[in-house]
């Protein structure tokens, strides 16, 4: 019984269509790039959302349980305080954390309250190695005559104090941050020991 010759292989068309497959892919790639660059550059890049901290109560807070900080009873308009710290001890730490409202962006100024040698606050705050500038006689309500400066390569600046009266007596005071000179001076002559608004 004789065979039938076997019907001939179609040819494959599989390297085709899936040439035509990477090439529709790339195609689709480069049209979302192009369309994510595209709205990248027209649509206005929002503000990264801040969230503010009551600071103040916080000092009420401290004061009413006796412990003494310095702070700013008020802030410059658009400044909005974002951080508080405060670590327990004899006596304990404080700090602040606040956002300015300047023309070119909002920049960081911090406060630092310690009992502690001013080297090691600068490394946890500033720099390892901040280059020290002049003393310098900024108007303060704290009775400081005067303050070290600093500054390090990234732009940043500190003003540094050792108090020598009142009941922070030797504690050292760090005010530093990203924030001009000028909003530094600023901020560090709001300081105060003040009872706080709504502290008896």
């Amino acid at each position: 019984m004789s065979q039938q010759p076997a019907a001939p292989e179609r040819p494959a068309r599989y390297d085709r269509t899936f040439g035509g497959l990477i090439a529709a892919m790339i195609a689709t790639v480069l049209f979302v790039v192009g369309f994510v660059a595209f709205r990248g550059l027209t649509r206005d890049n929002p503000q990264a959302e801040i969230t503010p901290v009551d600071y103040l109560q916080s000092v009420v807070d401290l004061q009413r349980a006796g412990t003494q900080v310095v702070y700013p009873p008020q802030l410059p308009a658009g400044w909005v305080a974002t951080s508080v710290d405060f670590e327990r001890g004899n006596p304990p730490q404080w700090g602040l954390g606040v956002l300015t409202d300047d023309p070119g962006g909002r920049e960081f100024v911090g406060l630092a309250l310690a009992q502690r040698d001013v080297d090691d606050m600068l490394a946890d705050y500033v720099d390892q190695d901040p280059d020290e500038g002049a003393d310098a006689s900024p108007s303060n309500q704290l009775g400081a005559s005067t303050w070290q400066t600093w500054s390090d390569a990234g732009g940043d600046h500190a003003f540094s104090t050792v108090l020598d009266s009142g009941p922070l007596a030797g504690q050292t005071v760090l005010v530093y941050g990203s924030a001009p000179v000028s909003d530094l001076e600023t901020f560090l002559g709001l300081l105060t020991t003040a009872p706080a608004a709504g502290n008896p």
